[in-house]
C-alpha cells in the first residue's frame, strides 16, 4: 500500500499542502476550524509524519527524552508510563535513559543528544543529580519533583499537603501521636512527605517520634515495621509509600498486632493494589496521569521558548479500612 502524502491530505480537507504542512508542525498560524479538518483528514486516511523528513525541515524530531536514576520504583514507573501515554497523544516519541549515579548524568544527555531529542523530563530521585551536576544549556529540561529552579520547569504533586492530610486523619480518630516510615534521604519527595507529617504534629501541638526511615521498597517497610510492631506505644503509622506501607502490614501481622484496631496505617501514591492490600489501604493518591501531561505539555512550551515556570499537582486523601474507616 502506498503512503499517504501531504497532498492526499491537503485533497482530502480541501486546503493547501501548506496548510497542511502548519498543522503538522504544530504551526500556531492555523485557524482552529482548518486545523480540525486537516487533523480528520489525517485520521481518516491514516497519515502519519515522516519524523526524518520534518527534522530537516525544522530542525525537531518530535521526540523527548526521559531521565530516570531507577525504574524499580512504581512511582517512577507509572511516571514512565504517563509521560509515555500524554507524549503519544501530542505526537512525540519517547526515549528513556537511566542514570543511577551523579557521574553518569552527562553521558546521559550526550546520549540524548546524540538521538537528536527536543528536550528532556527528569524524574524524582534524578532531579537531584540535574540539580547538582548540571544540565547543558542547549537542552529543555522538565524536572518533576525538585524544588524550585530558574534554570528549568518545576512540575510536582503537593506531597507536604497530601502528608499533612495523612496525618491530620489519623490525629483526627484519637492516635495520640503518628509514627513514619520515611523514604530514602536525598529525595525531595520523601523529604517534603516527612515536612508535611511533621507540620500536622506540631500544628497539634504534638511531639514527633524518631522516624525511621525506608528505600521505597516493601523490604525495607518490613524491616522497619518489625522495629515498630516491638513497640506497645505504636498506635499509627504514616508511611511514605505504598510499597513500604505494604512491608508494615505483613511485620504487624506477623507480630499478631491486628490493623486498624491495634495499629492503624496510612500510605502514599494510592497503587493499582492498594485497594486489595489485607486490609484495602488508606493512602494519598498522586495523579500520575496529570503530572505526565503537564511535564509533557511543560516540555513542549519550553522547546518552544517559553520561560520556566512551576507548577503544583493536588494529591488527595483516600480512606479506606487500615486506617479504621470503611473506604469510599
Amino acid at each position: 500500500m502506498a503512503r499517504v502524502s501531504m497532498a492526499d491530505v491537503a485533497a482530502r480537507a480541501g486546503v493547501s499542502g501548506q496548510t497542511v504542512s502548519r498543522v503538522v508542525n504544530d504551526s500556531p498560524r492555523v485557524d482552529p476550524l482548518t486545523r480540525a479538518r486537516v487533523e480528520a483528514a489525517m485520521a481518516q486516511l491514516g497519515y502519519r509524519p515522516h519524523r526524518a523528513a520534518r527534522a530537516l525541515r525544522t530542525g525537531r524530531t518530535q521526540t523527548i527524552g526521559l531521565v530516570v536514576s531507577t525504574l524499580a520504583t512504581i512511582g517512577n514507573s507509572r511516571m514512565l508510563q504517563a509521560v509515555a501515554d500524554a507524549a503519544a497523544v501530542r505526537g512525540y516519541a519517547l526515549t528513556v535513559v537511566t542514570v543511577p549515579a551523579a557521574r553518569e548524568l552527562a553521558d546521559a544527555f550526550e546520549r540524548l543528544r546524540d538521538q537528536g531529542v527536543d528536550g528532556a523530563i527528569v524524574l524524582n530521585e534524578a532531579t537531584a543529580l540535574a540539580r547538582d551536576a548540571g544540565v547543558p544549556a542547549d537542552v529543555r529540561v522538565v524536572v518533576v519533583d525538585s524544588p524550585p529552579d530558574d534554570r528549568f520547569t518545576v512540575v510536582q504533586s503537593d506531597h507536604e499537603s497530601g502528608a499533612r492530610a495523612a496525618t491530620e486523619h489519623l490525629l483526627a480518630a484519637g492516635h495520640d501521636t503518628v509514627w513514619h516510615i520515611a523514604g530514602p534521604e536525598g529525595s525531595y519527595a520523601a523529604a517534603q512527605r516527612e515536612r508535611g507529617w511533621r507540620g500536622a504534629l506540631e500544628g497539634a501541638g504534638r511531639v514527633a517520634p524518631p522516624v525511621l526511615r525506608g528505600d521505597w521498597s516493601a523490604a525495607s517497610g518490613h524491616v522497619a515495621g518489625e522495629a515498630l510492631a516491638e513497640r506497645g506505644d505504636v498506635s499509627a503509622v504514616f508511611v511514605a509509600n505504598d510499597q513500604m506501607a505494604l512491608g508494615l502490614l505483613r511485620a504487624l501481622a506477623d507480630a499478631d498486632r491486628a490493623v486498624p484496631e491495634d495499629v492503624a496505617v496510612v500510605g502514599f501514591d494510592d497503587v493499582a493494589d492498594a485497594a486489595d492490600y489485607r486490609p484495602p489501604l488508606s493512602t494519598v493518591r498522586q495523579d500520575f496521569d496529570e503530572l505526565g501531561e503537564r511535564a509533557v505539555d511543560a516540555l513542549i512550551a519550553a522547546i518552544h521558548g517559553a520561560a520556566p515556570t512551576t507548577a503544583l499537582v493536588p494529591t488527595r486523601l483516600i480512606v479506606r479500612a487500615s486506617a479504621g474507616e470503611s473506604g469510599r
